[in-house]
């Protein structure tokens, strides 16, 4: 067994440091829409119909299933939502 450190759950599970970063992107992506969500106290149904998505795709969202998503669709989502996103890009360590 390994005692490896990793700075987050996504570098312990990335094949590569591209997919951790993409990984640690779409997740504080979704946790924001999940949050806007709770905060706005909308169903699934209406969320869907704020963000331009159907239902279902609010229940993947809700359910955490991170690869059903890509940066573009979440970018998108909340943007419908009234929300901006901001990139802050940093020198790896």
């Amino acid at each position: 067994m390994s005692n490896e450190r990793f700075e987050s759950i996504w570098d312990a599970i990335s094949d590569t440091p591209a997919e951790a970063e993409n990984m640690k992107l779409r997740s504080a992506l979704m946790m924001a829409l999940k949050d806007h969500i709770a905060a706005k106290g909308l169903s699934q149904a209406e969320a869907a119909k704020l963000f331009g998505v159907t239902q279902p795709r609010i229940s993947d969202l809700m359910r955490g299933k991170i690869d059903l998503f890509g940066l573009d669709t979440l970018v998108n989502m909340v943007a419908a939502a009234g929300m901006r996103v901001e990139m802050n890009i940093e020198k790896a360590a």
